[in-house]
């Protein structure tokens, strides 16, 4: 009779998940003190015995990866993925998409799901404010993570990607050598890494030129085309008048351009303006933007391998593994010419 109870049984008495049951069983910090508790005391109610080593044991692998991003209609993060895809595919692994959108229950859900599922290991650019915690649970449950895009502290994970802090001074350099002194930063928010690191690769190249370092010029935030196409009146009306732009990222860079348009300038000649990541519409657009390659298909590429190797018992050392990033010069920057 006891071994007749499953996790489902519990699950449907309580009105919960069965993969909230099975980590509550497992002490799982993802589920409250109190939760955990109730779980238990209707499976003992039930007669429900948690076997932990038959659980724990794992005889064959899934062939199941996860992957989880931020916003796959993010380009940059589908470059990701296609490179992913195919190295995976050489291997006959499957993966399961999802986004977080930054929202840490949500990406908390999906490494839940993957764990119920069996999945094998997951690769993810973690969503704002992830508890170590979160990743450590697939760790210890025998789920390798490996990190793209963005690091974490706390944790010395194998993480790939682009040494975002040089890229950044990279097209703020090209700018300052084009005469530009009053340059303004568009898009990106403190609270990842990455936006850490490009401000401050920004930064670094502004004093290296002896160029006073004005947080007015920053704007924060845009992350996609909506969003500097809506910063082009901020940027415009800025009392500093910048005669250019460093932007978060390709979309930030186009948007803004087309709201520069919009207010009668030409982008490239009276405003210069730098993108990131070199997306396939940088080259495509109307100026061909000036941007800077960032390795996207080589992290997505390196991470996919990082994580087979680790199934199959060997790896690369945890911690930063950088893509050095390289610019890319086309019509969206002039040199500096004086104001009228």
């Amino acid at each position: 009779m006891v071994q007749k109870i499953k996790l489902s049984t519990i699950a449907e008495t309580l009105g919960i998940s069965t993969a909230t049951v099975s980590l509550a069983l497992r002490d799982s910090p993802l589920v409250a003190g109190n939760t955990r508790e109730k779980i238990k005391e209707q499976a003992r109610a039930l007669g429900y015995i948690y076997n932990r080593r038959a659980a724990s044991l794992r005889t064959s692998r899934s062939g199941i990866i996860g992957v989880v991003v931020h916003d796959i209609m993010n380009p940059f993060y589908g470059e990701i993925l296609k490179a992913i895809e195919s190295e995976l595919d050489r291997s006959r692994h499957t993966f399961i998409l999802s986004n977080h959108y930054d929202n840490v229950e949500k990406q908390r859900t999906f490494i839940e799901t993957l764990l119920q599922l069996g999945g094998d290991g997951v690769i993810m650019s973690p969503a704002i404010g992830t508890p170590p915690e979160d990743l450590q649970l697939a760790e210890e449950n025998g789920m390798p993570a490996i990190l793209v895009a963005r690091s974490m502290e706390g944790l010395e994970l194998p993480t790939y990607r682009g040494d975002d802090s040089y890229g950044i001074s990279l097209a703020t350099n090209h700018l300052i050598g084009l005469g530009h002194r009053s340059i303004a930063m568009i898009g990106g928010t403190d609270q990842t890494s990455t936006g850490r690191d490009r401000y401050q690769g920004y930064v670094n190249a502004l004093r290296k030129a002896g160029i006073e370092v004005d947080p007015n010029l920053r704007i924060p935030g845009p992350r996609s085309k909506q969003g500097g196409f809506e910063a082009a009146v901020h940027f415009l009306s800025l009392p500093q008048k910048p005669t250019a732009a460093v932007c978060w990222n390709d979309l930030v860079a186009i948007g803004l351009m087309n709201g520069i348009a919009r207010a009668g300038l030409v982008p490239g000649r009276d405003i210069s303006v730098t993108g990131y990541d070199d997306l396939e519409e940088a080259s495509i657009a109307t100026p061909a933007l000036t941007t800077v390659w960032n390795g996207q298909t080589e992290v997505g590429r390196l991470a996919a391998r990082a994580l087979l190797d680790r199934l199959a018992g060997s790896h690369e050392p945890d911690g930063m593994h950088l893509i050095k990033p390289e610019m890319r010069i086309r019509q969206s920057t002039s040199p500096h010419r004086p104001r009228a």
